[in-house]
């Protein structure tokens, strides 16, 4: 009996469990005036919360087809996706992105599970609020990175931004502010990007045997990035970065070198993997044609290259040379030692200059030739791999090259050194351009102690993740209240392992900055704000998003970080006190953090 009792009492609770969840279910049933539900069954719970979302989704699909306007003409068809569909397939969409408030009930468990996952009409609405956030949020990245000629960012914000404002409810009525006045955007965006490849400017500056050099200008200038592909004499080359307006491609042998054609990347579909909505869109929607990326260029004359060399030669010169360095006392030795390292890396024998190196510093130098192929533009040197990259120096006080490092383009360094802040003075801000630069080279080389000195032993390290809603609790809530992104917060021993993990799963990764903001904080002495937005490419995974580093560095020799953040998107949620044009708007800004 008394076995009897003990097995009755384990069965009660779950009882009373299955029936309190089968009356809210029965209540959310009921009051459809309030809610939409979709249910869902499976051996597994997993099994049946996924069906029960595409449940959901199909009479959310329902509800909201008489509102949403879908150009027929833009339908990618070939891929076999029937116009009739479209609104459904459009909706789901944002399963991938931004629709994270809903709710899940399990209802029974495994192995019989029955699942119901429901959402408030009104949080509808929502929805499109988030992706229409996301479609500005684009447009300011692509406005800030056309004023300092990043080309291939501006580029890849306005199309990006295209192609989400298709899968809006009604494309054709969406404005934005600019500051010429109010814009429609269905048409003002296409005017945008068809201006900036109006405005590029291809001209050949040497050629030797079958390898040529090029200049690529914006508005008279060298741009900063900018992609394309080039025809190579029998078929069309892979994407082909440029840095600083500079780069060298080679030809096939017996193909035509005074006629160059070439494409200029504006869709970057390949990195649309990093957002999931963008990469279901591009299978719903046919690719945005635009004739102005396709543009054939004249070698020219002899005078001509020449002059666009000189322009090719002060380009490679200012992105080499450290034009912002704190004077050095033997400038004159360093230069020599530079030009016996780029000598040996054109004849490959790069054992030559050992000596020249710390044994760390040879390490790093080697790693760096085989992570690429290493190739030399100029004088100074580059390392052409899937980017164009300059690559920066630094000396010990015996003369020794002791670490390299992946250099920051031209805007980058100028939105450093030509701040005016009267509190920095030339150390700090060669500290912090030196402290970016290995920051991102340490993920390339994956120099986990390098990654492992710098972070403080009780740094606040914050990972996100992409969940229903995230909440806020006495700890946390001063840095993660994002309804969108579930902020994880890990203490240093465990980031450094999680990293070990990813720098072991991984062939290759790379980190790339396209804007970057450096506050001095209110506090801390010597203590910056870096904000950047960031791109993270390896050969398992890739995401992009905004990156905040809080760095003390007051002890200049030894940089220290305190916080470290990362979130997807801007959350209008976070700091909303700012403008949209603001550069911090929506940002989990470093002054949270005094």
């Amino acid at each position: 009996m008394k076995k009897w009792i003990l097995f009755m009492a384990c069965l009660l609770p779950v009882g009373a469990m299955a029936q309190d969840e089968m009356e809210e279910v029965n209540r959310i049933k009921a009051d459809r005036n309030t809610y939409l539900y979709g249910e869902g069954y499976g051996e597994t719970e997993a099994n049946a919360d996924k069906e029960a979302m595409a449940n959901l989704m199909s009479k959310i699909s329902v509800q909201v087809s008489s509102d949403i306007e879908i150009n027929e003409q833009q339908v990618n068809t070939a891929e076999g996706i029937d116009a009739t569909s479209v609104v459904e397939s459009v909706v789901k969409t944002y399963t991938a992105g931004t629709l994270k408030n809903t709710q899940s009930i399990i209802v029974t468990p495994a192995p019989k599970a029955y699942v119901v996952r429901y959402i408030k009409k009104t949080e509808i609405e929502r929805v499109f609020k988030a992706r229409e956030e996301l479609i500005f949020d684009y447009l300011r990245g692509a406005r800030e990175a056309e004023k300092v000629r990043r080309i291939a960012d501006a580029l890849r914000y306005y199309y990006w931004a295209s192609c989400l404002l298709m899968s809006m409810q009604h494309p054709q009525e969406m404005r934005y502010m600019a500051d010429d006045g109010m814009h429609i955007l269905a048409s003002w965006i296409p005017e945008q990007i068809r201006s900036i490849l109006g405005q590029l400017k291809a001209e050949v500056t040497k050629i030797e045997d079958l390898e040529v050099s090029l200049l690529f200008t914006y508005q008279g200038q060298p741009v900063t990035n900018l992609d394309f592909s080039y025809w190579d004499g029998m078929s069309w080359s892979n994407i082909y970065p440029t840095n600083n307006g500079v780069t060298q491609v080679e030809m096939r042998p017996g193909a035509d070198t005074e006629k160059f054609k070439i494409k200029y990347e504006y869709a970057f579909e390949s990195q649309m993997q990093q957002v999931p909505e963008l990469k279901q869109l591009m299978q719903i929607f046919k690719r945005i044609p635009y004739r102005e990326s396709d543009v054939t260029i004249a070698a020219g004359k002899k005078a001509d290259q020449k002059r666009a060399m000189a322009v090719y030669q002060a380009s490679v010169a200012s992105a080499g040379a450290a034009t912002h360095a704190v004077a050095v006392e033997q400038p004159k030795e360093y230069t020599k030692t530079v030009d016996k390292v780029i000598t040996a890396i054109k004849s490959k024998n790069y054992t030559s200059v050992k000596d020249l190196f710390t044994d760390d510093g040879y390490e790093m130098f080697d790693k760096l030739l085989h992570y690429g192929n290493a190739t030399v533009l100029g004088n100074p040197q580059n390392n052409n791999r899937a980017l164009v990259e300059d690559v920066t120096f630094t000396f010990n006080d015996d003369d020794k090259i002791e670490s390299l490092a992946f250099g920051l383009d031209k805007a980058a360094r100028d939105d450093i050194f030509n701040r005016d802040a009267a509190a920095w003075n030339d150390s700090v801000r060669m500290v912090i351009a030196t402290f970016l630069e290995n920051y991102k080279t340490a993920f390339a080389l994956k120099r986990l102690d390098y990654i492992q000195s710098i972070f403080d032993d009780d740094a606040i390290i914050i990972v996100g993740h992409m969940t229903k809603q995230a909440k806020k609790n006495m700890e946390n809530g001063k840095y993660i209240d994002n309804q969108l992104v579930k902020y994880t917060r890990l203490d240093k021993n465990t980031y450094i392992k999680n990293l070990e993990r990813s720098f072991k799963s991984n062939q290759f990764i790379n980190i790339r900055f396209t804007d970057n903001e450096v506050k001095k904080m209110g506090k801390g002495g010597q203590t910056y704000g870096i904000l950047i937005h960031q791109d993270y490419y390896s050969s398992t995974y890739g995401d992009t998003g905004y990156l905040f580093l809080m760095v003390d560095l007051n002890d200049m020799d030894q940089p220290c970080i305190k916080v470290r953040t990362w979130q997807p998107n801007r959350d209008p949620n976070i700091n909303g006190n700012f403008s949209k044009n603001d550069p911090y708007y929506g940002l989990i800004y470093g002054g949270n953090f005094d």
